[in-house]
Formats: C-alpha cells, structure tokens, sequence
C-alpha cells in the first residue's frame, strides 16, 4: 500500500466516524418522534439514546461502509449506510398513518437540520481561520446530506420505502416480509448505472444551495 492510498484510507476513516455519528442522530430522530406519537416502544428497548452502540446494524453500519473504504478507497466520499432500525409498533402511535410518516421521516429530517449546522459551523471554521474544522464539518455536511437522500430511496428497509407502504395501503406482515432480504436490493440498486452519480449531483446541489445561505464561497 503507498502512501498515497493509506491517506485515502485514513480519510474514509475519518469520514466513517462521522457516518457512525450522523446515524446515530438518524435513528435517535425516529425514536424521539415514535415516543412523542405516542409509542414508547423504541424507549423501552434504550433507542431514544445517542450511544452509537444502540443503534449499530452489522451489514449497514459496520460491513458495506468500511468495504467501501478498504476495497474502493477512491470512492469513500460516497459513504453511505443504515443503522438498525428503530422499532415501531404502529397500534400505538395516535394517528397511525399520518404519524408513521412522521416518525419516519424524522431520520432524514435530522440529516438534513445536522447539514444545516455543519455548514453554519464550516462558516463559523473559516472566520476563525480553523480551515481543518472547516473541512471536517464540510465533509460531514455531504455526508449528512447523502444518507438524507439514499435513505428516501423506496426500498426496504430504507425510510422512503415505508412511506411508500403508508400511501399505497400495504399491510405490515407484506412490507416486513419484503424487507426481510431489502439490504441485497439496496446493495443491487447502488451498483446501477446513474444511481450514484443521481444521488452524488442532488447532494452537491442541495449542499451549494446551504453554502450560498451562508456565504461560503465555493471553489
């Protein structure tokens, strides 16, 4: 390995630190939400926390991201993965179909508010003249961005996918039956052509538009 790659390779570290935490946020939202809906079941099983530990997801928080460094260094700003979902047991939330949505959309929902403040914190970096700050949180602001996105993606057990369920009227036992294998369709679908760079051009997009609202200048 040259020096050259074991630089890549210690930024995809650095950047899936950020992965780890921005997931966490993910799925501390969906807890937060299902709990002021009116179900407690997520809180019962120690969800609504920001310990990592409670929300890791063996293939989608620890195996597809570091594969993506280790066998594809050169693509590892495209870092992207899921945590253990958050359990929601929908008899108990007060209006089920309209706080499933909620509770659902709250995960992407706090990506996107993170994004906002990593690059309010990017501008904070670069009046200070801490330009190392500044690259971190502009990194981690792509990130957050781009699990706000891949996770609207409809399919199990992404989050888009559920609110597909709600819309369309599907039952429970059929959409928990199909997401029993959804990992492998996620995994297929990010290897199609336009994909990726679909995913990558929204994310940029979206991130130029916050650093306009906050004056960064972009180079």
């Amino acid at each position: 390995m040259d020096a050259n790659t074991g630089d890549v390779i210690v930024e995809g570290l650095i950047t899936y630190l950020g992965l780890v935490i921005l997931l966490t946020f993910h799925e501390f939202g969906h807890a937060w939400v299902a709990l002021k809906c009116g179900d407690d079941t997520a809180k019962l099983q120690g969800r609504v926390s920001l310990n990592p530990l409670m929300h890791i997801d063996p293939i989608g928080t620890v195996l597809l991201p570091l594969l993506m460094i280790f066998m594809s260094p050169n693509i590892s700003r495209f870092m992207i993965g899921w945590a253990k979902p958050v359990p929601v047991n929908p008899f108990n939330l007060r209006n089920p179909n309209r706080d499933d949505i909620l509770v659902t959309l709250a995960g992407p929902g706090m990506n996107l508010l993170l994004a906002v403040v990593l690059v309010a914190l990017v501008r904070v970096g670069l009046l200070a003249h801490l330009e190392p700050m500044a690259d971190v949180c502009w990194r981690y602001a792509y990130v957050s961005l781009l699990l706000c996105f891949f996770n609207l993606i409809p399919i199990p057990p992404l989050d888009g996918s559920r609110v597909v369920r709600v819309l369309v009227g599907m039952s429970y036992e059929t959409y928990w039956h199909l997401s029993r294998f959804g990992f492998i369709a996620v995994i297929l679908v990010l290897n199609l052509p336009y994909v990726r760079p679909v995913l990558g051009a929204v994310t940029e997009t979206t991130l130029a538009i916050l650093a306009a609202v906050f004056g960064i200048p972009l180079q």
